[in-house]
């Protein structure tokens, strides 16, 4: 069974329970569990809105980066899936989990995931500020 269970980019809210339902597994002894959220500032300045876009690509660069992390980490199942369109304060932008046999696997992996995920997957935040400023954030950083 691929390890890869549930990876996706989407433009309808994302769902912490199918997230871990997805990378439940009896192998495991750690699930760790990212969610990142829309925060109320950004750069000491309130948001009043934001959306994401994603390039085309974007699913394909998430596998990619979902299986190397397979690769380095003793991952018994692995799930992204991130957020696409516009969000308000406090929705849901990305998820991602990883279960491993020990908990200290599961965190690395994880935190992995979300970093390579951010680093390298084509996804841009487009933010609104109070001020009537804006500006735009490549996910990949």
């Amino acid at each position: 069974m691929d390890v890869i269970r549930l990876l996706g980019i989407r433009d309808t809210p994302l769902s912490v329970d199918e997230v871990m339902a997805a990378v439940s597994d009896h192998a495991a002894g750690g699930t760790t569990l990212f969610v990142g959220t829309v925060r109320e500032q950004d750069h000491g300045k309130p948001v009043t809105r934001l959306s994401y876009s994603a390039h085309p690509s974007a699913e394909e660069e998430l596998r990619r980066v979902a299986e190397k992390v397979a690769a380095d980490f003793p991952v018994t199942a692995l799930a992204a899936v991130h957020r696409t369109g516009d969000l308000e304060l406090g929705d849901i932008a990305v998820i991602v989990a990883a279960a491993c046999p020990h908990r200290g696997e599961a965190f690395a992996a994880s935190r992995r995931l979300i970093d390579d995920l951010k680093a390298e997957v084509p996804i841009w935040k487009h933010q609104v500020f109070a001020d009537g400023s804006a500006e735009w954030v490549g996910a990949c950083e």
